[in-house]
């Protein structure tokens, strides 16, 4: 099988988000599950993407962290297809990718690919105890909690708290308790935080931090189902808007700046976007 190392939702080499990505044959099947996260324990980036082609126009990807199989994962997928397109496996367009979070729609382009993500759902909103339960876990001053906009849990493929902060600095200098936060991702059942900062004035639409210990990742440098859950999330509170683009800064604190796209169509659908680099390219000798 075929292996490339991809630096995802960045256009600069050693920036953004790492990625695996495993190329089958059509005719080979999955490795069993144990194998696949074995070899994305071996790759030891937060996620690994397998990759079937079962059409012309289709594929079906399977996502592993090191610890676990996850539903879906947003910048594997545009690692996946910035593979596909640059190794010219397949051509620019539309692509049909079925994942354990359904089945969805790729478009690539020459420099970018957009992933349709899942329909969104607010979960529910997290009570007082809950929030200053996690603002001590980051070590967050409670009295400076925003007043525009409420911690929440999110679905966009995968479930995550939504954790406003009150500055850049409270961003960047916020430290994870991991053990308290995995404890609060099994109680709540999510895989992990999504913490932003969100001004209108901002040149980004967001700034974030992704945390998720709780599936082996302590923190992420891009993260494209938490990024497409808190542009729904924006969108209900009417600081993004249809037909826009919108850009999430993450990954600095880790010194992997990555810039997530993401955008909702005038008919509702919710797609998150971006460019990819490979790095290092291979093969399992299984």
């Amino acid at each position: 099988m075929e292996i490339f190392i991809v630096d995802a939702f960045t256009n600069q080499l050693f920036g953004g988000n790492q990625a695996g990505v495993v190329l089958l044959n059509e005719q080979q099947s999955f490795p069993d599950e144990d194998v696949m996260r074995k070899i994305a324990a071996e790759v030891k980036h937060s996620e690994t993407a397998f990759v079937k082609r079962t059409g012309s126009d289709s594929f079906q990807i399977r996502y592993f962290t090191p610890v676990e199989e996850v539903e879906l994962c947003g910048h594997a997928t545009i690692s996946a297809f910035s593979v596909l397109r640059d190794e010219k496996r397949i051509s620019l367009g539309d692509f049909n990718v079925q994942t354990l979070a359904g089945k969805l729609r790729v478009t690539v382009e020459p420099d970018r690919v957009w992933l349709q993500m899942p329909q969104a759902k607010l979960i529910r909103f997290l009570n007082q105890t809950e929030i200053e339960r996690l603002y001590r876990a980051y070590g967050l001053d409670i009295d400076k909690l925003p007043t525009m906009l409420n911690p929440c849990i999110v679905l966009a493929g995968l479930a995550d708290i939504l954790l406003p902060v009150c500055s850049k600095v409270a961003l960047d200098t916020a430290v994870q308790n991991r053990e308290e936060i995995i404890t609060i991702s099994k109680e709540l059942q999510v895989t992990g935080v999504h913490m932003y900062y969100c001004e209108n004035e901002l040149q980004a639409t967001a700034y974030c931090r992704n945390f998720a210990p709780l599936v082996g990742i302590d923190e992420e440098a891009a993260t494209g189902t938490s990024n497409a859950g808190l542009t729904y999330y924006l969108a209900q509170q009417n600081f993004v808007m249809p037909g826009n683009v919108n850009r999430f800064v993450q990954g600095e604190t880790m010194g992997r700046p990555s810039e997530i796209l993401s955008k909702i169509t005038e008919n509702g659908l919710l797609l998150i976007g971006g460019s990819a680099v490979i790095s290092i390219t291979g093969t399992i000798n299984l």
